[in-house]
């Protein structure tokens, strides 16, 4: 007798290779330097940086959605149910919902840095330096966590796979 494969589970085995805690002293670095570079901003280009960096946190925040889902869906991977919007810090924006493949991850934030910092000196030509720099800062403030995780597992093997939990970023072999 033939075994029933259309009801049969599909179990994955992951070994835990490395996990990065982001403790509290890192978040509340993380949470300071957008006030730091503001005041900055505001002492050396202009007062209207307050108003500026308002404006450039939602826009950076869509484009780097646009950038993230533009990149998944030209690389064919499916994103319905495994990719969506977080509004909790660190992992601010469009981040995986599941178990993801580190080289995917890394090839998805690597554009997306790229891209984004491309988007924001275009703003150079049309728009006050405060501005564009608001913009730079809010995007590369929004990808400093996930930035800090590729640059943490740069030795680790590509074939990995990724988990982003509250507190943690986990790496798996399979």
């Amino acid at each position: 007798m033939e075994p029933n494969t259309n009801s049969a589970a599909t179990f994955y085995q992951y070994k835990l290779i490395r996990k990065i805690n982001l403790t509290q002293s890192l978040l509340s670095i993380y949470i300071t330097i957008p006030m730091v570079c503001l005041v900055l901003e505001t002492v050396f280009l202009s007062w209207w940086s307050i108003f500026y960096m308002v404006i450039a946190a939602p826009v950076v925040f869509w484009i780097q959605y646009v950038i993230s889902r533009s990149v998944l869906v030209i690389m064919g991977h499916p994103i319905a149910k495994k990719w969506g919007i977080y509004l909790k810090l660190p992992w601010l924006g469009y981040m995986p919902d599941q178990y993801i493949s580190y080289r995917l991850f890394r090839k998805v934030q690597l554009h997306n840095f790229w891209i984004g910092l491309c988007i924001a000196a275009l703003f150079i030509v049309w728009s006050p330096p405060a501005f564009t720099a608001s913009l730079v800062v809010c995007h590369l403030w929004l990808l400093l966590p996930r930035l800090y995780i590729l640059l943490r597992l740069r030795r680790e093997s590509k074939e990995g796979m990724l988990k982003f939990n509250p507190a943690d970023a986990s790496y798996y072999s399979q």
